[in-house]
């Protein structure tokens, strides 16, 4: 049966985390259906963060000018399924926009989709995976293998993974060592700012978090920004703590392969919950995350362990859930002390590690390729 499964379209669009939390889709059916090929749907900008990834055979991109016009975003749609006679279309969002992949392909025998009040015409397997507490967002997406399980005996994959070339990660070493970087301390990239303003922690105890630190070890703080105003907000923090040596905020990543590449060098990541966090992970480097409220950490970080961990303001006080308080209240919650309990475990081991063993290189060797997996 599983030979019946020739191509299969994974459609995400839209958001860094998400794409990469969705990847365990790809993984997931690669392992099911060895032969069969996959084709990854994604924004024309996030879509480089998955090259050279094993579980996708092919990337599938839109761009902004495809999006803006809605006549020429249903002639690629449907000159993208009529090139391909797809046996199984997963769309893991199940917007509006996003049903004209399954109307133009209703011979598609797998039509699976989200649970939604409008989709039960065009997509003919609806899925309900929202959050309810108890799951996370792997489990959400994994659920939407659940019609196919019935059929065939699904290998599920948990683990979602970003790949990483030798050349780029050789290259972008070298332009941190000549902007700096010693290699022979431990490097954090610090995610001090975010794309989503309400997701930012108080840059004052983010101050005085980083300055513990550097205090406290004999490393170097990368901090990581996309565009202009992360930027400014970066060198502004950077000045506000006296342009300390040990901060850089002249390492720039200009799109996310070299947000990737960076990330294969560095040892650590701290900062803001958002996609870059995601990233992190998926090149299996160990990271801690601040979680604002209403964004659940049992959600948004999948697979905890040792490795990867976060703090939320219902980790320090049942306040954290009443609606008696504000957003703001609830983000005060989470202070300097609650961040440095959990963090100076994983810091420690990191020091520890670094003055104990050899420096062992950060990726492992797949063929040409090298994964942080």
């Amino acid at each position: 049966m599983r030979r019946d499964i020739k191509k299969i379209l994974i459609i995400r669009f839209r958001r860094v985390g998400d794409s990469v939390i969705s990847s365990v889709l790809c993984s997931s059916l690669k392992k099911t259906f060895p032969m069969a090929t996959i084709d990854y749907v994604l924004n024309e900008n996030i879509a480089p963060l998955f090259l050279h990834h094993p579980d996708i055979d092919h990337l599938i991109t839109f761009s902004e000018k495809d999006l803006a016009s809605f006549s020429n975003y249903r002639k690629k749609i449907r000159q993208i399924v009529k090139n391909n006679a797809y046996d199984v279309i997963i769309d893991t969002r199940s917007t509006i926009r996003t049903l004209f992949f399954c109307l133009f392909s209703l011979a598609t025998p797998y039509r699976i989709g989200k649970k939604k009040s409008y989709n039960y015409v065009l997509q003919n397997y609806r899925v309900d995976n929202h959050f309810d507490g108890t799951n996370d967002a792997v489990d959400m997406n994994l659920r939407l293998l659940h019609p196919l399980a019935k059929a065939f005996p699904i290998q599920y994959e948990r683990n979602f993974k970003l790949y990483v070339t030798a050349a780029e990660k050789e290259q972008f070493r070298q332009y941190m060592q000549r902007q700096g970087i010693d290699f022979r301390q431990p490097v954090i990239v610090c995610a001090v700012t975010a794309r989503l303003r309400y997701k930012i922690w108080d840059k004052e105890r983010m101050k005085e978090l980083l300055f513990r630190i550097l205090n406290q070890y004999n490393c170097q703080l990368i901090f990581n920004f996309g565009g202009k105003e992360e930027q400014l907000f970066a060198q502004q923090l950077q000045e506000e703590m006296d342009h300390h040596p040990r901060i850089f905020t002249r390492i720039e990543a200009h799109d996310l392969r070299e947000v990737a590449a960076m990330f294969a060098n560095v040892d650590f990541f701290l900062g803001n919950e958002g996609g870059p966090r995601h990233i992190s992970q998926a090149l299996d480097i160990p990271s801690f995350a601040i979680y604002p409220p209403g964004i659940e950490k049992k959600e948004w970080l999948p697979n905890a362990n040792e490795r990867f961990q976060g703090i939320q303001a219902s980790d320090i006080s049942e306040q954290a859930v009443s609606r008696a308080l504000s957003f703001s209240e609830k983000f005060e919650l989470i202070t300097v002390d609650a961040v440095w309990n959990k963090l100076n475990p994983m810091l420690k081991k990191l020091s520890e590690n670094f003055l104990t063993e050899a420096v062992p290189d950060k990726v492992q060797d797949i063929g040409e390729y090298v994964s942080r997996s």
